[in-house]
């Protein structure tokens, strides 16, 4: 097979001096692959398969689980460090709990690149990352529908909830938490990245992986969360 780009998502030890990685292709989507050897002492492919590092590879195998053949570098990986690193992870774990193997979603992988062009930089980190988020959505069907529990237009005036498992918006109480029509408008015409609906487009993409994820918690969150505790507290 020719060489294909990819990135890696996770990479784990397997049996003695080899890794079991999860990683994602343009043209296949996740796929789950042993790379043999890369873990051996001087071994010429473990500084390659690396996290935010843009790939070429080819694998074979015919069931769920491929062999890595070529693992060529294509440039440096992002340099990542604290908040940034830690949306990187965040990404790269969402892939892996949440895509289906060899799901095709090229697009999904031009945003994940242009994300990891994002991340160094805290002004753009966050709507690239609301681009990504609404991207996978899309790829898993579960993107939010713009529209009433009775598929109409949304009030311009009103406050709504979002229901996941309709993927869809229903009137909110007078009071307590919600979303603007206004805003939800914005979102509809695409304006993920607009540092003015920051604040909606994270609750709202939260909310919608929500269910996929399950109540098991992201390990990217929870560092985020120390992150930011530290933050707070001063510690380092």
């Amino acid at each position: 097979m020719e060489l294909q780009p990819a990135y890696l998502l996770h990479r784990q030890a397997w049996r003695e001096t080899s890794a079991l990685a999860d990683i994602l292709t343009l043209h296949d989507g996740r796929i789950r692959a042993v790379a043999r050897g890369v873990m051996r002492p001087g071994s010429r492919t473990r500084h390659r398969l690396q996290p935010f590092t843009p790939l070429h590879l080819t694998w074979q195998g015919e069931g769920e689980l491929k062999t890595l053949r070529i693992i060529e570098s294509q440039g440096p990986g992002a340099m990542l460090a604290g908040e940034g690193l830690i949306c990187g992870l965040y990404a790269n774990e969402l892939m892996t709990r949440l895509l289906p193997l060899s799901l095709p979603v090229d697009t999904l992988f031009a945003f994940y690149a242009a994300l990891l062009e994002a991340l160094p930089f805290p002004e753009r980190r966050g709507g690239a990352l609301r681009r990504f988020e609404i991207t996978l959505l899309e790829a898993l069907d579960s993107e939010p529908v713009f529209l009433n529990e009775q598929d109409k237009p949304l009030d311009p005036e009103g406050r709504y909830l979002y229901d996941p498992s309709l993927k869809r918006f229903r009137p909110a109480p007078a009071d307590g938490p919600a979303f603007e029509a206004r805003a939800l408008g914005w979102l509809a015409r695409g304006n993920w990245d607009s540092p003015g609906l920051a604040g909606t487009a994270r609750v709202l993409t939260r909310q919608a992986l929500a269910p996929l994820l399950g109540s098991r918690e992201l390990r990217s969150r929870e560092l985020m969360n120390e992150l930011m505790r530290r933050r707070r507290t001063g510690v380092r």
